[in-house]
């Protein structure tokens, strides 16, 4: 059995890929963000296009189950734009949920995860869960436990929200220490939130894959050591972990309505990336770790 990667219009070969933005949203909603829903689908279609324009090949939503994916319009998305889009199920934290919607689904989680990644219809490619600020909470810890669950079942990916960048290492010690999860198959968000150069060493040095998300409007604050923190990694060794994604949670972000969006990765972060550390750690960013971090034994 040879690994695949899961998009929206079946599985493809790893090498297919193409240059990837590895964290980002084309549909979300959630209490937390009144107003700011990504619910347009010709807006979807003006970013993925833009992004297709300059090289772009392959995005990864992250957006999880319960908060407005718009699965079915993705495949649709995909063949007008070019672009190849995987999708995910999973659940964000509890914040961006109703309470008793939360308590339906909890006993069932692993076999709604299993479900979207190989039932019928749009197959999801990955695992988003999400840890709270420097811990993991009671939500976390069944959300995380059904992941694993639903990772042995099929081998998908498992992507981490690290609230603020934080917990990395307690989100490591949960996913592949009690619940057995091969390390190489997560991937944690939102390094780039918390630049402790040292705890990004030393989950690069379990073999997770670290997944720098930005910049963005909503989460600039750190954005200025996205760069170093880049840096730090590759001069350790660890430039093959390295993902990186746009991370475009809001309307406002998109780069249709004067925000970075996606196309900024390519614009912006590609080419210094290529000045600073040289065209094949670029490559090796946005194509070849992307490549490794999604494909799957599909099982």
């Amino acid at each position: 059995m040879s690994a695949a990667i899961r998009t929206v219009l079946g599985d493809i070969r790893p090498e297919s890929l193409g240059v990837c933005d590895a964290h980002d949203h084309l549909f979300l909603s959630s209490p937390m963000l009144p107003g700011q829903e990504l619910d347009d689908r010709a807006a979807a279609l003006a970013e993925l296009t833009a992004f297709a324009a300059l090289g772009g090949q392959a995005v990864v939503q992250w957006t999880p189950w319960g908060m407005g994916p718009q699965t079915e319009m993705l495949p649709g998305l995909s063949q007008e734009s070019g672009v190849q889009i995987i999708g995910a199920t999973g659940l964000h934290q509890a914040r961006h949920y109703n309470r008793d919607e939360l308590n339906r689904v909890y006993d069932g989680l692993a076999g709604l995860f299993v479900h979207e990644l190989t039932g019928p219809g749009v197959r999801a490619g990955m695992i988003k869960i999400a840890g709270a600020y420097h811990r993991i909470d009671d939500h976390a810890q069944k959300v995380a436990a059904a992941a694993a669950e639903a990772h042995h079942t099929t081998d998908a990916p498992i992507g981490v929200h690290l609230e603020a960048g934080s917990a990395g290492v307690e989100m490591l010690d949960l996913l592949c220490g009690t619940h057995a999860v091969p390390v190489q198959r997560v991937i944690l968000g939102h390094l780039h939130r918390f630049p402790d150069n040292r705890i990004h060493r030393l989950v690069a040095e379990a073999g997770a894959f670290l997944s720098f998300d930005g910049p963005s409007r909503t989460h600039h604050s750190t954005d200025w050591r996205l760069l170093d923190s880049i840096a730090a990694l590759v001069d350790a060794g660890y430039a093959h972990q390295i993902l990186l994604g746009g991370d475009t949670v809001t309307s406002t972000a998109r780069s249709s309505a004067d925000g970075p969006g996606m196309p900024f990765l390519l614009s912006g972060l590609r080419p210094r990336i290529t000045r600073e550390l040289g065209p094949d750690i670029a490559t090796a960013l946005f194509v070849d770790n992307p490549a490794r971090a999604f494909a799957a034994l599909w099982r």
